[in-house]
């Protein structure tokens, strides 16, 4: 089946006065397209150390909505758009003011990725298996971790978490306890536990990540007794009073180096003496700040290691 797809071309100003009356006439969700610039906030919540390049902002927008060719009249739509247009226009810019349609294939748009995620090694004895393939050990000593990351970050694939991954199977031994911050998927947590970690707190500021963290301990067939999971923010102060005043063995933080800057000058305090502080989801540029930041704080670097652009240290309390 082929879907119907509307393509409204508009004014920025428009946008969040079209998107209310759209769903007063039945639309139920929108995709909006504009090249306005990142704001700060927005900056922190993505999971990317290389943004894109700004593209010019000249104020216009897309905003574009699918329906099912059965059961609708795309003239019928078309005029309900116009109208709402017209209404609008009393109030507010909208541009050219245009709506055109086009069809596009029937997809699966959430699951779709789905079909290239594959079993795949991420260290030498662990391997990271989607829930929905099936996977045979290679050998005996392999420690298979399940994950359905949904729409949380970490499959596991990206070069910083195999990079954590490969110095949680190196530094992680039997009885320790974890910090894991910025959990994600629950991999990390996930994959300490399996090589030996006695207990593991994950926590990460996104409530969807903490939901399929623990979905994805469940599935791995983890006991309730070696792990928590939290929401929350150690950057804010009092934000998580389920970790205020433990220490942990290792703490490991995978989120990016402007996010681990700051939480280097708190980390000590969620760290055993002598116990290990792993941070990776660090840009190649922002290898020295990191470093520096580490040495400031009295952390000692034991290893640097690296894969492609992004670099991981292990520093010692």
């Amino acid at each position: 089946m082929k879907w119907i797809r509307f393509s409204i071309d508009t004014h920025v100003d428009a946008v969040d006065l079209l998107s209310y009356m759209l769903d007063e006439i039945g639309v139920e969700g929108i995709e909006i397209e504009d090249h306005l610039p990142l704001s700060e906030e927005d900056k922190k919540k993505m999971f990317v150390d290389i943004l894109p390049d700004p593209v010019e902002n000249d104020n216009t927008a897309k905003v574009h909505f699918y329906m099912e060719p059965e059961g609708c009249d795309p003239e019928k739509v078309i005029l309900q758009v116009q109208n709402i247009l017209q209404e609008i226009s009393q109030f507010s810019e909208i541009g050219k003011g245009t709506i055109s349609l086009s069809e596009t294939e029937d997809k699966d748009w959430i699951n779709n990725w789905k079909t290239y995620f594959k079993p795949f090694r991420a260290a030498k004895n662990i391997v990271i298996k989607p829930t929905w393939e099936s996977y045979e050990k290679e050998r005996e000593e392999d420690l298979l971790i399940e994950i359905d990351p949904g729409i949380a970050f970490g499959t596991g694939s990206h070069e910083t978490t195999k990079l954590c991954i490969q110095a949680l199977e190196k530094y992680v031994q039997k009885g320790n306890t974890v910090f894991d911050v910025g959990c994600g998927s629950g991999i990390l947590s996930i994959a300490a536990i399996k090589l030996g970690a006695d207990y593991v707190t994950a926590m990460d500021i996104d409530e969807v990540a903490v939901k399929v963290a623990r979905e994805n301990m469940e599935v791995n067939h983890l006991s309730r007794e070696q792990y928590s999971v939290y929401t929350g923010n150690l950057l804010q102060e009092g934000a998580v009073r389920e970790v205020s005043g433990k220490k942990y063995d290792l703490l490991i933080a995978n989120i990016l180096a402007d996010v681990i800057i700051p939480l280097t000058d708190l980390a000590g305090q969620y760290i055993k003496k002598g116990g290990l502080y792993i941070t990776s989801g660090i840009i190649d540029t922002k290898e020295e700040e990191v470093r520096q930041a580490l040495l400031h704080n009295g952390f000692e670097i034991l290893d640097t290691t690296h894969m492609k652009e992004w670099c991981c240290f292990i520093a010692r309390a």
